[in-house]
Formats: C-alpha cells, structure tokens, sequence
C-alpha cells in the first residue's frame, strides 16, 4: 500500500498541532479538539477553519492505529489526494502566513510636512482623495490628519469667529495634529500578517486604518494605508491560496 499521502498527511498534522500549543501555551497533553476549540478564541485563522480541523482531529485517529501496550503505530488507512492537500494548505496559512505587504505592496500616500499651511493638506486630500493624511517633520512622521478631523477644526473655527482664509494660508499643519486621532489608528510592522490586519479591525471598532511601516514603529516613513476598502484586494490575494475569504 502506498502510504505516502499518509505521512504527508500526519506531517502537516503534527506541525499543526505543535503550531495550536504554540498559540495556547500549552505545556501539558490536550486533545486536539480541545485544543482546536481553545485556540479558536485567540486566532482568526484556527476560527475559520476550526471545522476542518476538527474533521482532520478525528480523521488522523482513522488514519494511524498502536496496538495495545506499544507505541509504534501503524497506518491503516490513506487519506484522498483532496485531504492532504487541503490540510497542507491550512498548515501553511498557521505556519507561514501570508504577509500584508504582500498582499497590498507598497502604494502611494497622501502626505504633507508639519510646517506647511493647512491649505496644503487640504490640497494633498483633493488630490490623492484619500481619508487619511500622514505628517511628516524632517523626514519623521509625526502624527495622521483626518478629513473628518479636518472638517471639524474648519467648523470649530468658523464658528468662533476666526479668520478662515488665515487659518488656511498661516496656520501650519503641526497646529491641527491631535494625539487622539491617533488613538484611531493602529501601527503595524510590513512583516505583519494579513489575518493580523483583519483581528485589528474586528478588535477596535472605530478603526480608521492600519498604517505600515518597516518595524512597526510610530515615526517611521508609512509603507501603506490599509482601510476595510482594501478587504477586497486582500481576498482576492487570499483566493490565489485557495483560502477562505473575509
């Protein structure tokens, strides 16, 4: 009999399952059901593929037979050639995740410099038509504008009376930087998985975008903006994978 999808199949398995007590910090036995079920609450991608794995749980048990009082085992049975490829796939998307950079590579972002008027923001926005704004000073970023934000310090300042056309051509961009919108994006290193991205936005609701930079730290030049209208791409990205999409 030729068991060779067999060991394909237990290969994966067990890189799998060394892969979920990665995940759970698991230090004693636990069945892989239970295990499965565990890490389902703290990865996105064991959650969507929980029902596979659960199958290929019980599946491996099928496979794979130790008589009473040994601990060689024996293959009794052989998995499909659709199995084990499917199960190679999923142990490649918990193992080596695709990553974001990846998927979205790097593309052009609106920016303006801290020491520039607001009309000149207020043009990069026209221009490039994007929600979202990153400010550099010298070279370092140092905070996001947002169209939104934009708006209402335009309101605000109407309304107190101000000078609207010296607000534009005087007041430079550093002046309208708040460290709460920042609280609104999340900073994330280009090595970052796509699933990671996804679980940011399901974490934090109010999530304008994720911002990528080389090492995920705030000042670094931003590779990417990633914003839930860049879900699609993701996918179809996910789709040459063969994986489920969002």
């Amino acid at each position: 009999m030729d068991i060779s999808n067999a060991s394909r199949f237990l290969h994966s398995y067990n890189r799998i399952e060394a892969q979920l007590k990665l995940i759970h910090g698991v230090k004693a036995a636990m069945n892989f059901t239970d295990l499965v079920k565990k890490c389902s609450d703290v990865d996105i991608t064991v959650r969507r593929y929980a029902a596979e794995l659960i199958d290929y749980g019980k599946l491996r048990n099928a496979i794979v037979h130790r008589a009473a009082g040994s601990t060689d085992e024996t293959v009794i049975a052989v998995p499909c050639d659709d199995v084990v490829q499917n199960i190679e796939f999923i142990e490649a998307l918990l193992c080596r995740p695709p990553r974001l950079i990846d998927a979205i590579k790097i593309k052009p972002i609106a920016s303006v410099f801290a020491d520039r008027p607001i009309l000149t923001a207020v043009e990069a926005f026209r221009e490039k038509w994007q929600k979202s704004l990153v400010v550099y000073d010298h070279g370092t970023m140092v905070g996001v504008i947002n169209s939104y934000g934009l708006y209402a310090e335009i309101e605000a300042r109407v309304k107190s009376g101000e000078d609207i056309n010296h607000f534009f051509t005087k007041t430079p961009v550093r002046d309208i930087l708040h460290e709460s919108v920042l609280e609104r994006y999340v900073i994330m290193s280009q090595d970052a998985t796509v699933f990671e991205v996804f679980v940011a936005f399901e974490e934090k609701k109010n999530l304008l975008a994720v911002i990528v930079t080389e090492n995920g730290v705030f000042g670094e030049k931003a590779l990417s903006i990633i914003t839930p209208s860049d879900f699609p791409r993701i996918n179809r990205y996910l789709e040459s994978y063969n994986a489920k999409p969002f």
